[in-house]
């Protein structure tokens, strides 16, 4: 089972600056406009077919992501980077180098890590994306 947590070491001289963890309204917000694009969409592809029962297609949008984020959200609220003077740590033993970062995007209320390999991570559920971006690139700048 994954971590949700950095369980990583700390280096020599590494001490964690920042931890960034899913905001809770913003789970819910951003759960709220995926059931509305849900059923917006079932009612358009049952509409588009000639079923006569359009409405259920909100029906089964709003239930399907209603039963997702509810059963997700224990573990999204669990999930935890931190920023170290170094690196970026997540969960399940995820680490980057700060030096390594080639970008980061702000994708909704996540943020998008991507790495100089192309490896892409995400920070979920952010109530202030700009903000974490914003100290990402604050200690990417002081490690140069």
């Amino acid at each position: 089972m994954m971590t949700l947590t950095p369980t990583a070491e700390l280096l020599d001289g590494e001490t964690v600056q920042q931890s960034f963890m899913a905001e809770r309204a913003t789970y819910l917000r951003t759960n709220a406009w995926l059931a509305a694009g849900a059923m917006a969409a079932g009612m358009g592809i049952l509409w588009a077919v000639g079923n006569p029962y359009v409405w259920t297609g909100a029906v089964g949008g709003l239930a399907a992501v209603m039963v997702r984020a509810g059963y997700l959200m224990s573990d999204e609220m669990g999930v935890r980077w931190d920023l170290t003077n170094q690196r970026l740590l997540g969960p399940g033993g995820r680490m980057i180098s700060l030096s390594t970062i080639d970008a980061l995007n702000k994708l909704g209320s996540f943020v998008q890590v991507i790495t100089k390999t192309g490896d892409k991570y995400l920070i979920k559920y952010q109530s202030d994306p700009t903000a974490t971006i914003a100290a990402i690139n604050r200690h990417r700048e002081a490690h140069k």
